[in-house]
C-alpha cells in the first residue's frame, strides 16, 4: 500500500533531524493557523495563490528564494562549525549526516534559493522594462513557479520522511547509482530537480517568447535596458540547455528504477558521460544565474552614477558573446579525467577567452562611474562590493582554466572558494542590490538605508573571512567535503572561516531586520512618485507599487533612457498631455498552476517511495487539471477607462506635486 514507506523512515534516533524537522512543522501549522484565524485565506487564495499577475509571480519567487536561503545557510552554518569542531575528533555531526547537508546545501542554494530569486526579479522587472501588461504566457507562469516550489517542498520532506542524497550538490554517478545510494536520498534529488527543471524551462520559454515579440510602441532591441538583455540571455540559454539536464537525471532514473546502465559500473555504463552531460548543462547554469546579476548592476551603477551606461552596444555584445562561448567550456570542470593535452589546452584557452566579455562589462561600469556623481546607497554598496570580489574570483578562474594548475588544485577547498567567490561576489550581491532597488517599486516604499549599509558590510567582510582561508587551505592540499581531519596547519584557517559564517548571520540578521524596521515606519519611507531613485527605464514612470495591468497607456518610446529623457522635461514643465484611455483586457487568475503543483508533489512522493498507486492518482488528476484549462470559455476580463484612468491620474497628480515640491525647495 504504501511501498517502501515505513515508521523507520522518520530519523526518531537521529535527534538533529528529527527535532529540526518536529520544529519546521511546528511553525508551519502555526503559520497556517494564523492565516486562518485572521480570515487571510480568501485574499491570499484570489490575490496571491492564484494570480497570474507577473509582479505577484516575481513576489512570490523571490519569498521562496529568500526561504530557501535561510535553509541553505543554516546547513552552511552547521558545516563551518563541523569542521572547526572536527580537528582530531568526529565533531557533533556523524558522516552520514554531514554528507546529506553538504548535498542539501549545494542543491538548495543553486535550485531553490538563486534560480528563484534570479527568476523572480526577471518576473517583477522585465515586462515592467518593455512597457507591456505581462508576459506572453501568464498561466503559465503561474505553473512554472508551483513547479519550482514543488521541488523546494521536497527537498525538506527529506529532513523528516527519510534521506537526502549523500551525493554532493550534483549526483554522480556511480556513487548515485542504486549499487552505491540504495536509500531514497538520490530519489529526492532526481524527483525535486527534475519537476523544478520542469518549471524552469517553461520560464524560458515564456520570457524569451516576451523579450522577442511583446514590447511597448518604438522599443526596438537596441532600446531595452541591459537587464532585459541579460534576462534574453539567461532565458536563451535555460531553453538551451535544461532540456540536457532533464535528459540526463531522466537516464540516471531509468538506472535506478528500471535497471538500465547508461552510467554504470558495468554492462556498457559510461559514468564519464554523465559528467560530460551534467556540465554541459552545470556551466551555462552559472550564467544563467550571474547574468541577470550583471544586468541589475547595470541598472543600478547608472542610476546612482547619475549618467547612462557607458559603452551600451559593448555591453549587449558581451552579454550575447557570454551566452555563447559559455556552451564551449564545459570540460574545465574535469580536466583531469584524461582526455588529454590537447583538449585540456582547447577547453582551458576558451575558458581564458569568456573572461573578455566579463571584462568589458567592468570596465564599463567603472566607467560610468568615473566622471559622475556617484550616490553611495545600499543597492550602490552591493554593486561596489561586486566589482571588487568578482574581479578576484574571475581571476581565481582563470588560474583553474589552466590545465596544470588545475591538476593540483581539483577538488580541493580552494576550487570551492572559487566558486563561492563568484557566485556570491556575483549572484548574491546581485540579487541584494535588485532587492533593494526595486523593493519601492514592488511595495510602494523605501527600505531603511542605514541597516542595508550594515547588511552589506557584514555580508562583505564574512564573506572574506568564511571563504579568504579556503583558498590557503585548498592550496595547502585539503580536499572538500571531509567530516573530519587531523592536520593541525589546517585548523586555524577553519576557524577563521566559522567566525565569518558568523558574520555573514549578523548580515542575514541586518537583512531580516531592515524588512521589519521599513515595515514599521513604511509611511516615512513612503514613495508617492513611483520613482525615488532618478531612474531612468520604463518601471519607474509607473505608480509604486504599480496597478494589475501596468501602463493604462503603453508608452510610446523614442530613445534610449526614454523615461529618463520625459522626466528630465516634465522638470522643465514639459508635461506631456493627457492620454485617450481605453479599456483593458488582462487575463483570469487561474488555480491550474497550484494545482498542478498539488499533484505533482504527490505524484514526486509516490514515485520515491514506490507507492504506484498514488503516482497513478496524481498523474490523473494532473490530466484533468489541464483539460479543465483547455476548456475554459473565459480567459480575460475587463477593465473600464474608468478605471484606468482614475488609477493613471492619481499617479500623474502625485508626481506633479512633488515636482511642485522640489521647485518649491530649490
Amino acid at each position: 500500500m504504501l511501498g517502501k514507506l515505513t515508521w523507520g523512515a522518520i530519523p526518531f534516533d537521529q535527534p538533529i533531524p528529527f527535532f529540526a524537522g518536529a520544529f519546521v512543522i511546528v511553525v508551519v501549522i502555526a503559520v497556517l493557523a494564523f492565516i486562518t484565524v485572521k480570515g487571510w485565506v480568501p485574499y491570499l487564495w484570489r490575490e496571491w495563490i492564484t494570480s497570474v499577475d507577473h509582479k505577484r509571480i516575481g513576489v512570490m519567487y523571490m519569498t521562496l528564494g529568500t526561504a530557501m536561503l535561510l535553509r541553505g545557510f543554516i546547513d552552511a552554518l552547521m558545516m563551518r562549525s563541523q569542521q572547526a569542531l572536527a580537528f582530531q575528533s568526529q565533531g557533533y555531526l556523524p558522516p552520514e549526516h554531514y554528507n546529506q547537508i553538504f548535498s542539501a546545501h549545494g542543491t538548495i542554494m543553486i535550485f531553490f534559493a538563486a534560480m528563484p530569486f534570479v527568476i523572480g526579479l526577471i518576473n517583477f522587472v522585465v515586462p515592467l522594462q518593455l512597457g507591456v501588461r505581462d508576459v506572453a504566457f501568464p498561466t503559465l507562469n503561474s505553473v512554472s513557479f508551483w513547479l519550482t516550489a514543488t521541488g523546494a517542498l521536497l527537498v525538506n520532506i527529506s529532513l523528516v520522511v527519510g534521506e537526502f542524497a549523500r551525493t554532493g550538490w550534483l549526483p554522480f554517478p556511480p556513487l548515485s547509482e542504486l549499487t552505491y545510494s540504495p536509500g531514497v536520498g538520490v530519489d529526492y534529488y532526481l524527483w525535486a530537480v527534475q519537476i523544478s527543471g520542469v518549471g524552469t524551462l517553461m520560464t524560458g520559454v515564456n520570457f524569451v517568447t516576451t523579450i522577442l515579440k511583446i514590447h511597448a510602441p518604438g522599443m526596438t532591441y537596441m532600446r531595452m535596458p541591459i537587464f532585459t538583455w541579460t534576462a534574453l540571455a539567461t532565458n536563451l540559454l535555460i531553453v538551451a540547455v535544461f532540456p540536457v539536464l532533464t535528459a540526463t537525471l531522466a537516464m540516471l532514473t531509468l538506472d535506478r528504477y528500471l535497471g538500465f546502465h547508461f552510467f554504470t559500473n558495468e554492462a556498457g555504463g559510461n559514468m564519464m558521460m554523465f559528467m560530460n552531460l551534467i556540465w554541459v548543462w552545470g556551466h551555462p547554469e552559472v550564467y544563467i544565474l550571474a547574468l541577470p546579476a550583471f544586468g541589475i548592476y547595470s541598472e543600478v551603477v547608472p542610476v546612482f552614477s547619475r549618467k547612462p551606461l557607458f559603452g551600451y552596444r559593448s555591453m549587449v555584445l558581451a552579454t550575447m558573446a557570454i551566452c555563447i562561448l559559455s556552451f564551449m567550456v564545459w570540460l574545465h570542470h574535469f580536466f583531469t579525467m584524461g582526455a588529454g593535452p590537447n583538449v585540456n589546452a582547447v577547453f582551458g584557452i576558451i575558458s581564458m577567452i569568456i573572461a573578455v566579455p566579463t571584462g568589458v562589462k567592468i570596465f564599463n561600469w567603472l566607467f560610468t562611474m568615473y566622471g559622475g556623481r556617484v550616490v553611495y546607497t545600499a543597492p550602490m554598496h552591493w554593486a561596489i562590493g561586486f566589482i571588487v570580489t568578482f574581479a578576484i574570483g574571475g581571476l581565481t578562474g582563470v588560474l583553474l582554466a589552466v590545465p596544470p594548475a588545475d591538476f593540483v588544485l581539483h577538488n580541493s577547498l580552494f576550487l570551492v572558494a572559487h566558486f563561492h567567490n563568484v557566485i556570491i561576489g556575483a549572484v548574491v550581491f546581485g540579487v541584494f542590490a535588485g532587492y533593494m532597488f526595486w523593493f519601492p517599486k514592488a511595495f510602494g516604499f523605501r527600505l531603511h538605508e542605514g541597516l542595508g549599509k550594515a547588511a552589506f558590510w557584514c555580508w562583505f567582510i564574512g564573506f572574506w573571512l568564511a571563504f579568504g582561508p579556503l583558498y590557503v587551505v585548498g592550496l595547502m592540499g585539503m580536499t572538500r567535503r571531509m567530516q573530519h581531519y587531523d592536520v593541525p596547519q589546517w585548523y586555524p584557517w577553519l576557524l577563521v572561516a566559522g567566525v565569518g559564517a558568523l558574520v555573514i548571520l549578523a548580515g542575514i540578521l541586518l537583512l531580516v531586520a531592515q524588512l521589519v524596521v521599513s515595515i514599521r515606519h513604511r509611511e516615512e519611507l513612503r514613495d508617492l512618485t513611483g520613482d525615488p531613485w532618478m531612474g531612468r527605464s520604463l518601471e519607474w514612470s509607473t505608480a509604486s507599487p504599480p496597478p494589475s495591468f501596468n501602463f493604462a497607456v503603453l508608452p510610446l518610446v523614442e530613445s534610449r533612457d526614454d523615461y529618463w529623457r520625459r522626466a528630465r522635461l516634465a522638470e522643465r514643465g514639459v508635461v506631456a498631455p493627457e492620454p485617450v484611455y481605453k479599456p483593458i483586457e488582462m487575463p483570469r487568475n487561474s488555480a491550474t498552476g497550484f494545482v498542478c503543483a498539488f499533484f505533482a508533489t504527490f505524484a514526486g512522493f509516490g514515485m520515491i517511495w514506490h507507492i504506484w498507486w498514488l503516482v497513478a492518482v496524481s498523474l490523473l488528476g494532473a490530466f484533468v487539471t489541464f483539460v479543465v484549462f483547455a476548456w475554459r470559455d473565459r480567459t480575460e476580463y475587463e477593465i473600464p477607462a474608468e478605471e484606468a484612468a482614475r488609477i493613471d491620474r492619481l499617479n500623474r497628480r502625485a508626481r506633479g506635486e512633488a515636482r511642485a515640491a522640489v521647485g518649491a525647495v530649490s
